[in-house]
């Protein structure tokens, strides 16, 4: 092979390369010539844009989220404004006797601020303009180291952001129709969630710039704040219900197992004229400043979550109590996920089978089509055999009602009236009916989570004859407790369904109304002449009229004629001893202005289906709701009623005039602290930035739980 010949840099190659290199060195030169040139005649105007690009940074200003109110304006949640510490160190070491005095002032004033970590950060970020160390501080807690900055010149670099912190006076007062807010100004549940972009304000901005004298001008954008909810709820209302909720709890708590009174107690009390909700709340409840307190689980079933084996996730109630041992075993995961179940609205998100409480809307709908004459009588003896099924009557065991006119089939709570009642109506009517109550269908109430219950119902081509027996008298499909109480309004307010609601109006900061919420008639249920048939029927079951079989006789208060009914509905699965036990009633008898509905959801007892666990709550309510709203007493009062109603009036004027003390002991506090502040001088409106609330972290999708809400073969009747 011949050897490869070796390439040479010959001389002409490298004068090349010196021409190119001169080239590219002289190309250098005269762009620095022409970059000098620029600068020097131009300097002005670029030092202008740089400084203009540093001061145009815009800073936030934060809006203030509106205010929750009730029917006559106490505040339900409110916003207060907080501060925020923040340090520049390039500022505070700007001068060397900046340092120790700015220091010193800050440990006098925080003592809950670590000066070890602010030395640290000094030391190793001396260049750092923003570092927040503690935050939502008040007013109060920065006044002091306000005076001292304005006494010392030589205390420099820190400032005090604003933000607002969302709070709650009532605490755990209507937690379930509130909701609350997370650290991104969120609302979570109730009508902080429902009514969140109208909650919300619009923040402002501030924009500085240079103008052409070199001088700073500002251009502030004003923050623009929320809007207020006007709400229906009635704070006394309110709180006479949670009242006997508590009540009710304390009673029953650890009576056959350890846990609360039952696991859930739901009440609504609504206008049945307007659809406005005076009262809504369930038991157990939390605080709406402090939604994380695990406390709050105690006595409660514990829910768990897993993955089926159709790779569904699902969500069940253990039946497990929570207690502080147990509590200490859950995980991070199983935690949030009870919380979940605790923040959830027990009277619109979760479901349940209503039991005897429907009975009036069958006997409605048979009334209302023909099916049934008011003069009808039935024959029970104690039982019934359909579709193949025995399914029993309360009286069973004392063999049978005997016969039962439609009046006594609600007012003596008879299975077997209702059963006969619901074949005569046929399932095509009855499923219609069921359509045009708004069963399985939402109500739209203004509040977040509430439950559809569309496939709880049976459809007609689904619907057997045993379906349509258990249908009539409440079992075998699911509603929720706000639908029960929006239908059963309809039924004895002459027929007319009200959209529910808990807002009356939306006012701007200025006190001017944005929106007047007026009642919705959405559709009329019933003619007036059913109305009034079933109202007569629903007065039979408490008065005297329904003689000594009338079922509801213990929910009537003192005084007072009211109309209503129980209910008792088994759970699943079925003989398993657990009931959930209801009473929906209206007052007064005669001319009904309120409902009000108690649900208790699996009591804590060995008398778990007695009716009377709601019955004794309405009738503890209504004694103090009733005359409150200057509905007078009709009835004649015996010796044991006056006794009781002595003795009631006694502990509700202590516990009254406590709270007015406390109130006033309040008010002198805040009174004197408004005039110290005063005497001191200080602006209570100051501090620049927003800044993050306390993170209160998104919460997970509300868990639907499985068991009460599925449909399985119809059980052997249910108690009055």
């Amino acid at each position: 092979m011949k050897a490869q010949k070796t390439k040479k840099f010959t001389i002409k190659m490298q004068k090349k390369l010196v021409v190119l290199f001169l080239l590219v060195l002289l190309a250098f030169a005269g762009l620095s010539v022409r970059l000098f040139y620029l600068v020097k005649t131009n300097q002005t105007s670029y030092q202008k844009q740089v400084l203009s690009q540093q001061i145009s940074d815009a800073r936030t200003l934060p809006a203030k989220r509106g205010d929750i109110v009730d029917a006559k304006g106490t505040k339900l949640a409110t916003s207060e404004k907080v501060y925020n510490l923040q340090i520049d160190a390039y500022i505070m070491q700007s001068k060397e006797d900046y340092v120790e005095p700015t220091l010193q002032a800050l440990s006098a004033n925080f003592p809950q601020l670590d000066m070890n970590v602010i030395r640290t950060h000094l030391a190793s970020n001396p260049d750092s303009r923003y570092y927040i160390a503690l935050r939502q501080l008040t007013f109060e807690q920065i006044s002091g180291f306000k005076e001292a900055q304005a006494e010392n010149n030589k205390i420099q670099g820190v400032y005090f952001e604003e933000e607002y912190k969302r709070i709650y006076p009532g605490g755990s007062l209507a937690a379930d129709v509130v909701g609350f807010t997370t650290s991104d100004n969120r609302g979570q549940y109730g009508l902080e969630e429902f009514y969140n972009e109208t909650l919300n304000g619009i923040p402002g901005r501030e924009y500085g710039y240079l103008n052409e004298e070199d001088e700073v001008e500002r251009t502030v954008k004003a923050a623009i704040n929320g809007n207020t909810i006007h709400s229906t709820i009635d704070s006394n209302i309110q709180g006479i219900v949670e009242k006997y909720l508590k009540e009710f709890n304390e009673e029953n708590k650890n009576a056959a197992k350890v846990g609360n009174g039952a696991e859930n107690v739901g009440c609504i009390i609504m206008e049945c004229n307007s659809g406005n909700v005076l009262a809504m709340a369930s038991y157990p409840t939390y605080d709406l400043n402090n939604t994380r307190d695990t406390s709050a689980l105690l006595g409660s079933p514990r829910i768990e979550q897993y993955v089926n084996d159709k790779n569904y996730t699902i969500y069940r109630n253990t039946h497990e109590t929570i207690t502080q041992e147990v509590l200490d075993s859950m995980s991070d995961e199983d935690i949030m996920l009870n919380l979940n179940n605790l923040w959830k609205n027990f009277c619109i998100s979760n479901t349940y089978e209503p039991g005897s409480v429907a009975k009036p809307f069958t006997v409605a709908a048979a009334l209302e089509t023909g099916s049934i004459s008011w003069e009808d009588t039935f024959q029970c003896t104690g039982g019934l055999e359909v579709g193949g099924h025995f399914i029993k009557c309360h009286s069973y065991k004392t063999g049978g009602e005997g016969t039962v006119t439609v009046r006594d089939s609600i007012a003596w709570s008879c299975n077997v009236a209702l059963m006969k009642i619901g074949a005569s109506l046929g399932k095509e009517e009855f499923v219609k009916f069921q359509n045009i109550f708004n069963f399985g269908l939402k109500t739209n109430v203004d509040l977040a989570g509430e439950a559809r219950t569309a496939n709880l119902l049976f459809p007609t081509d689904q619907m057997g004859a045993a379906d349509l027996a258990t249908n009539s008298f409440g079992q075998n499909f699911n509603v929720t407790m706000i639908q029960m109480a929006t239908g059963f309004s309809s039924l004895i307010n002459g027929g007319y369904y009200y959209e529910p609601h808990l807002v009356s109006k939306i006012t701007n900061s200025s006190g001017a109304v944005v929106e007047n919420i007026e009642p919705r008639v959405l559709k009329q249920t019933v003619s007036a002449s059913t109305s009034e048939l079933i109202r007569q029927a629903c007065r039979a079951t408490v008065m005297e009229e329904g003689g000594s079989r009338r079922t509801g006789k213990t929910a009537r208060p003192a005084g007072y004629a009211i109309g209503g009914k129980t209910g008792t509905a088994e759970t699943l699965p079925r003989h398993n001893g657990q009931y959930v036990v209801s009473f929906m009633g209206f007052a007064p008898a005669d001319d009904p202005q309120i409902v009000i509905y108690v649900v208790v959801d699996r009591g804590n007892g060995d008398s778990l289906g007695n009716a009377k666990l709601a019955t004794g709550i309405v009738r503890n309510v209504l004694t103090e709701v009733l005359p409150y709203l200057n509905i007078f007493m009709t009835e004649e009062l015996s010796e044991k009623e006056v006794k009781e109603l002595e003795e009631k009036q006694l502990a509700i004027t202590t516990m009254y005039a406590q709270q007015i003390e406390e109130e006033k002991r309040a008010a002198l506090e805040a009174a004197a602290e408004e005039m110290a502040k005063r005497d001191a001088g200080l602006d209570p409106n100051i501090g620049n930035e927003v800044g993050e609330n306390d993170v209160m972290g998104d919460s997970p999708d509300n868990p639907d739980l499985p068991g009460d809400d599925q449909v399985q073969d119809p059980g052997q009747g249910n108690a009055p």
